[in-house]
């Protein structure tokens, strides 16, 4: 069963774990509200990863209006159209759920150090993947078209 999941997914694009727990990161998620999709932009903590082969999903935690907001994402998600690493976190525990009962700067995350350094070399790659990507589809609208 394994196999025939592989293969029907080795075709599709997936998002790559360049986070870790701590993180903080920009989740953009494709949404369709009265027919139309746009991309809505989800920023917070990554608080955990739950790692189960193809249904990987991972919980972003952030702070709205002051209450607390909590959303959990399946990474190889089609509506999820780039996840953005923007900081670099330093913790010591494999679950944050911690941070639920945490208020003001007691819930804050130390930054990594040598982090900018990591989130400007994940952001290089992405913008390097991005244009390979847009120069790929170039080149199939040239090729589909005739002169």
């Amino acid at each position: 069963m394994n196999q025939i999941l592989e293969k029907a997914l080795v075709g599709e694009t997936k998002n790559e774990l360049n986070f870790e727990i701590g993180d903080t990161v920009k989740v953009h998620y494709k949404i369709v509200e009265s027919g139309k999709e746009r991309v809505q932009v989800y920023e917070g903590v990554v608080i955990s990863i739950a790692n189960k082969s193809h249904s990987k999903t991972f919980t972003v935690r952030r702070i709205s209006y002051d209450i607390g907001v909590e959303r959990i994402f399946p990474l190889h998600s089609p509506r999820i159209a780039k996840i953005e690493l923007v900081r670099k976190g330093s913790v010591r525990r494999a679950k944050l759920f911690y941070l639920r009962e945490k208020k003001g700067k007691s819930g804050r995350i130390k930054e990594r150090k040598g982090g900018q350094a990591m989130v400007a070399k994940d952001k290089k790659r992405q913008d390097e993947a991005a244009k390979l990507s847009q120069a790929a589809k170039q080149a199939e609208t040239a090729e589909a078209t005739p002169a």
